[in-house]
């Protein structure tokens, strides 16, 4: 919460949610949102239908929204009974992890996103390293035993990319700096992911760093 008061936004929410078999899952959620709003919120009809949530069920791009997408699907009483509680625009993202492991986060707050592209970008990726991060933190807390068993074991070259994609290299630099070509980083890279069990290079890193693979 305090992060993401940093960046401007007012309220914040997170969940993590454990699929262990057909129909039998675990949800576990986090917000500040303000008094009142969740029961505002769970008594209109249309909330199934919630644009931004249907986004990050599909989705692992975030999405920006503001009351423009919910006009243009018909669902502005939606975005109307929200507003009431400061939730006016907001940018939200989803992680859709191995074995049935998922994780959402939304930031939103009463006050127009950055006009600005750029500064909007940085925003934008600043949240998404956050939420890698604070899935990181959510998993170890949901399922200790299966996130922090035996370290995998990784290749030299495996490990080097991992490093310098922690510095913020992309896939060419890496070949650059190890003498490879650029596909062969990406396959070294790939590979962390795989034996990590990681969907993302950055969730890899912060893996990578928590077992003590790198430094």
């Amino acid at each position: 919460m305090r992060f993401t008061q940093s960046l401007g936004f007012n309220t914040v929410s997170a969940m993590a949610v454990m699929d262990y078999s057909v129909g039998r899952s675990e949800f576990v959620s986090i917000d500040n949102a303000p008094e009142g709003y969740a029961e505002a919120i769970n008594d209109v009809p249309s909330m199934r239908r919630d644009p931004v949530m249907q986004h990050c069920r599909k989705h692992s791009v975030p999405i920006i929204w503001d009351q423009a997408t919910y006009t243009s699907q018909g669902l502005g009483e939606l975005w109307e009974e929200q507003a009431r509680f400061g939730y006016r625009t907001g940018i939200a993202m989803a992680l859709h992890l191995p074995e049935g492991r998922h994780f959402a986060m939304g930031v939103e707050r009463d006050q127009p996103l950055p006009s600005d592209g750029g500064e909007l970008t940085r925003l934008v990726a600043d949240l998404q390293l956050f939420a890698v991060h604070a899935q990181d933190a959510a998993m170890r807390v949901l399922s200790p035993a299966a996130t922090m068993g035996d370290r995998p074991s990784l290749t030299p070259r495996e490990l080097e990319a991992l490093r310098w994609t922690m510095e913020g290299k992309t896939a060419w630099e890496v070949g650059a700096i190890l003498g490879i070509s650029e596909r062969t980083a990406v396959l070294h890279v790939n590979n962390a992911m795989h034996k990590l069990d990681c969907a993302s290079k950055h969730q890899a890193v912060l893996k990578a760093l928590r077992l003590g693979l790198i430094s």
